[in-house]
């Protein structure tokens, strides 16, 4: 049996009731010692002061202010840091890890739903279910499907798909892509042949994936090499009618040079991601009938929340039994991670 690690969970109210149910708060209670309140969402709670000294494991997720090495004068036992959502960069300071704490993100967990949510998008646009839906709307029984134009081009049979950035999400969709009878393109510059090899895909530049695809779905990182990589000359490399995918950040994208473009009828776009988010309400975006955009729901929602919480609890487990992690943030990926 392994020990019972003294654990603090420090999220909001709302984060909490969206990652508890009775069962997670059962397994919860099996495995740590929980510090009271339950949820604390602050350090400076005065209900977690007589805690704070004996804390071994912090929970975080969504909305849970940032945790500094400034932090541990309060938190002197803190050894792991359980993070039940993604990206940990607007809880943790780098340098926490840096002075030994351990951290753990549910990014790859996180990373399936996104992934799925993609690969919806393409199922359906190689069918070209959204058009023919649209036109059978508006003609009713005088549509006739063999008068939509190339439809002997329809279908999910050696279309290309486009993966930019080989990130948790994008190989996450390779896997379920593989089933289907696509060609898959990956631009990734950290990507090598070898890995490329590995994961079954062809490894190419940005323009020529670009180019060639005939969907693209991004899946970079945001970081300061990606801001608007996807610019006003990439989207012109984009053949006309074919469809642009973004999950990643809304930075990656420039959007002024969307609204150009799709304004124009050439692209579809389905974005889940936007800069700024959300969106104005008087954005162009909104009311072009060949752009989709989502208020960011390819990620874990509902129910799929439930799966970072099992995934943290399974981290404190291994954590507590043998000292492991499964997914840990290690500090000399921090510059290149999401």
């Amino acid at each position: 049996m392994p020990k019972r690690l003294k654990t603090l969970v420090l999220v909001p109210p709302r984060t909490y009731a969206q990652l508890f149910t009775p069962v997670h708060l059962d397994r919860l209670h099996s495995l740590c010692e929980v510090a009271a309140p339950l949820p604390c969402a602050s350090l400076t709670d005065s209900a977690a002061a007589p805690h704070l000294a004996s804390t071994q494991v912090i929970i975080t997720g969504w909305r849970t202010r940032n945790l500094a090495v400034a932090d541990l004068a309060r938190l002197p036992n803190l050894q792991l840091i359980a993070h039940s959502a993604g990206s940990v960069k607007d809880i943790v300071d780098p340098d926490l890890l840096e002075a030994g704490i351990r951290v753990t993100s549910a990014a790859n967990t996180n990373a399936r739903p996104v992934a799925e949510f993609t690969l919806a998008y393409i199922l359906l646009e190689n069918k070209a279910v959204p058009q023919l839906a649209d036109l059978y709307k508006q003609h009713r029984r005088d549509f006739r499907r063999d008068a939509y134009p190339n439809i002997d081009k329809v279908g999910n049979i050696g279309r290309t798909i486009g993966i930019v950035g080989a990130s948790r999400v994008g190989r996450c969709l390779l896997e379920l892509l593989k089933p289907f009878d696509l060609d898959v393109l990956v631009y990734d510059p950290v990507l090598t042949d070898a890995e490329a090899q590995a994961l079954g895909v062809k490894r190419c530049d940005l323009d020529q994936l670009l180019r060639s695809s005939d969907i693209v779905s991004l899946n970079l990182p945001a970081l300061p090499s990606t801001r608007h990589l996807i610019g006003a000359r990439e989207l012109a490399l984009i053949g006309d009618g074919r469809l642009l995918i973004n999950t990643a950040r809304g930075a990656v994208l420039d959007h002024d040079a969307l609204i150009a473009e799709a304004s124009s009828g050439r692209l579809r776009a389905v974005l889940d991601v936007t800069e700024p988010e959300p969106l104005p309400s008087d954005s162009p975006l909104f009311d072009l009938p060949n752009v989709v955009v989502t208020p960011h729901v390819a990620g874990s929602v509902g129910r799929e929340i439930h799966r970072l919480t099992d995934h943290t609890l399974d981290e404190i487990e291994a954590f507590a039994s043998t000292g492991t992690l499964h997914d840990e943030v290690r500090r000399e990926l921090w510059d290149v991670a999401a």
